[in-house]
Order: C-alpha cells, then sequence, then structure tokens
C-alpha cells in the first residue's frame, strides 16, 4: 500500500493538510482543486491556508515531487474526497460539491480501488456515494473498497492532529473497512476504530452536535446570569468545583466549520426527534443578536450622555482564540452587523493582515481611542490591556 499512488479531492484546510503529511511517508499525492490559483500556490511549494508547520512540509513534498497538484484527477490507488459541505439557506446540507467530486474521479476508477469520503455528511451518504458509482460502472461492483472517515482536527494543530487523534473507519462492507483501515495505517499513529460507514458518519455529527449543546448551556447561562446580576465566569468556576460538573465558558456565539453546521445535519434528517440540539443551534445562533444587543444598549448609553456617537473596538474576527480562521465567527457576524448598521467599529484581528469590506486596526491603536472596547475572542495579544475611561464589554473569558 506504501507505493500505492493517492488522488486527493479538494485542497482546503482539511484536503491540502492531509495531502501534506500523506506525501510526508513518501507516497505519491495528487492534490485536486478546482481553483486554479490553489493549485497553481501549491505547485510553487506555496499555500493558501495559514496552518503552524504546514507551509515548511508542503515545501519539502513538493520539492521531492511527493505531492503535486492538479485541476484534474488521475488514475490511482486510493481516491479521497475532503470538499466542502455546506449549509444551505434553510440549514440543509449541500453535498454538491461531494457528488462533483465523485463523478469527476468515476473515469478514473478501476478495480481494487479504495474511494474514501472524510467530507461532513448527513448518514447514508457513502452508501448512496457506491450507489452512484455502481450504477454509472456496473463492472465494479464488489470490485471496489468504499468508506467514510471523518477528520477530527483543531486549527492550529491540524498536521499533528490529523497524525495522532484516534480516527473512526466504517466502510460499506467488512472489505471496505479492512482496506481503509490498511491504508491509514500507513500515517496516523492514534488508533484505528472499525465500525461500518453510516456509524462513522453519525459519529461526526453526534460529536460536534454534543460539543454545541455543551456550548449552548454556558451561553445561555451567561444571558440568564446577565439578567440577574451575576458574574457568568465566577458562577461557572464555582460550580465547576462539583466533582462531576464541567461547565464549558460562554462566548458571543459559535463558530467554525464542524460546530456550527454539523449538528443541523441531524436536525436536518431527524426534525420530530433532534429536540435537544436543535434548541442548542438555536440558542447559540441567538446568543450573537443578544450581544449585538448588549454593545447597542452601551452605545445608546455614551450618545445620551456625550452627544455623539462612541467608538467602538471590536477585538477579535476569527472564531477561537489564537488563529486566523473566520469560518461561521460569531465574532465577524457581530462586527459586520455593527457597521453596516452605521456604528463607528474599529474592527481588530491580528492573525489576519486584511479582511476584504472590513478595516482592519492595530489592537493598541483600536483600544486608545475607542470608547467602548468589546472583548468578542480570547486572544493571546489582549491580555494585560491597560484601560482607562473606557466601557469594557466581555463576551468571551477574560
Amino acid at each position: 500500500m506504501k507505493s500505492a499512488k493517492v488522488v486527493i479531492m479538494g485542497m482546503g484546510y482539511i484536503g491540502l493538510p492531509t495531502a501534506a503529511l500523506i506525501a510526508s511517508k513518501g507516497i505519491n499525492v495528487i492534490g485536486v482543486d478546482i481553483n486554479p490559483i490553489v493549485v497553481e500556490t501549491i505547485n510553487n511549494s506555496e499555500i493558501h491556508i495559514k496552518e503552524p508547520d504546514l507551509e515548511g512540509l508542503i515545501k519539502y513534498v513538493v520539492k521531492n515531487k511527493y505531492l503535486n497538484a492538479s485541476k484534474c484527477p488521475e488514475y490511482a490507488n486510493v481516491f479521497l474526497i475532503a470538499v466542502p459541505t455546506p449549509l444551505k439557506k434553510v440549514n440543509k446540507p449541500d453535498i454538491q460539491f461531494v457528488e462533483s467530486a465523485i463523478n469527476m474521479i468515476i473515469p478514473y476508477l478501476k478495480e481494487g480501488n479504495l474511494i474514501i469520503l472524510e467530507s461532513t455528511c448527513p448518514v447514508g451518504t457513502t452508501e448512496k456515494i457506491a450507489e452512484t458509482i455502481f450504477r454509472k460502472c456496473p463492472q465494479l461492483k464488489n470490485k471496489v473498497y468504499i468508506s467514510y472517515c471523518p477528520e477530527r482536527v483543531l486549527p492550529g494543530k491540524i498536521l499533528y492532529e490529523l497524525e495522532h487523534n484516534d480516527r473512526v473507519i466504517g466502510g460499506i462492507s467488512p472489505e471496505s473497512t479492512k482496506v481503509a483501515l490498511d491504508f491509514y495505517s500507513l500515517f496516523v499513529k492514534g488508533t484505528l476504530y472499525s465500525t461500518n460507514s453510516r456509524t462513522a458518519e453519525m459519529c461526526k455529527l453526534v460529536e460536534n452536535a454534543y460539543r454545541d449543546t455543551n456550548i449552548a448551556f454556558a451561553n445561555e447561562l451567561s444571558i440568564i446570569c446577565d439578567k440577574a446580576n451575576i458574574d457568568v465566569e465566577t458562577l461557572i468556576k464555582l460550580a465547576n468545583r462539583h466533582p462531576r460538573v464541567n461547565i464549558l465558558a460562554s462566548g458571543p456565539g459559535v463558530g467554525g466549520h464542524c460546530i456550527a453546521v454539523d449538528p443541523w445535519f441531524i436536525v436536518s434528517d431527524f426534525k420530530k426527534e433532534a429536540k435537544l440540539i436543535a434548541a442548542s443551534r438555536n440558542v447559540n445562533d441567538y446568543k450573537k443578536t443578544w450581544v449585538i444587543s448588549k454593545i447597542k444598549g452601551i452605545a445608546s448609553e455614551f450618545l445620551k450622555k456625550n452627544k455623539r456617537k462612541p467608538k467602538i473596538a471590536c477585538l477579535g474576527l476569527a472564531y477561537k482564540p489564537n488563529i486566523g480562521d473566520i469560518r461561521e465567527s460569531p465574532a465577524l457576524y457581530i462586527t459586520k452587523k455593527m457597521i453596516s448598521e452605521g456604528y463607528n467599529v474599529l474592527a481588530v484581528e491580528p492573525n489576519l493582515g486584511h479582511y476584504k469590506g472590513i478595516r482592519l486596526y492595530d489592537f493598541k491603536k483600536a483600544v486608545k481611542e475607542a470608547d467602548i472596547v468589546v472583548f468578542l475572542v480570547k486572544h493571546k495579544e489582549f491580555s494585560n490591556i491597560k484601560m482607562k475611561n473606557k466601557s469594557v464589554l466581555y463576551f468571551c473569558e477574560k
């Protein structure tokens, strides 16, 4: 298997690091992306996403010809699908990119191939992929191996976690599971757990729905504590002294490509049953609106008192601390909403050089000029900031 040729469809936040990791083991990898700029960037030994240690690894594997990027797939032994699965406007999963990727690789499939889906998908998607392949290539039925293996990575630590985290691997048959497990054992040091494709698909969704539900509890608690004039951080620290209580920190909402999206995949297919999961999603989405209303309230008081609009420093645009990832970021949503409604906002994100449509300020300059300072993300740069004569709002940990 180590002499295998691997085609990876999608060179984004998961596909590119996965391609780099596999290629670093001396395996020939073709990274496919429909964006010609992405393809050119990779082949120039550069990266289009921000992730520690990735650029150096890309330089190594491209220079040594273990990784090559292309707009089209090629004949290979393994085909791995790592394309986006966003939500449609009505919070339903959109798997058009998965379907497109499958249609692209079908002309290159041959007997003995392994097809792996890593993209987050509704339960049953892997089986539907198999049906599509076998319908279009009936000669391949029972002659190729098809499995699902979801990623479990943390932005900022993707390469490490791809290699060291445990993985769940589920095939459409025991044989498919076994072949996929053998493949992942080439580059994953974590424990590999075997199951079927439906269980593996649901496992990915459940992991993030669980986290979303726990965050929703903390976020709802923060709203209640605000009304009760109780410091929520102090309350949570005290409650967590109970040996069986572990309440998470509250925030301005929930962001990222997984937690803010994946629970809707369950709700979409199990509307009547997924009541708690749906409620948690709604709580976390509402938290953004609640934060905006709190900022507006302070701004209104300032206007009445000082007869001018306040300058509002919004600290942090990313969806979590110390990274520049803004996917589904509640902080970004809050900042953009305030700007669109005419508020004088000084946006700060030290992990981004620029952001289209928003002027970014140096955080020290923004804090100095601002009348109201809003902490949306706990970036390390924001610690030990001295503020005098400012209204300060914390919507993340202090």
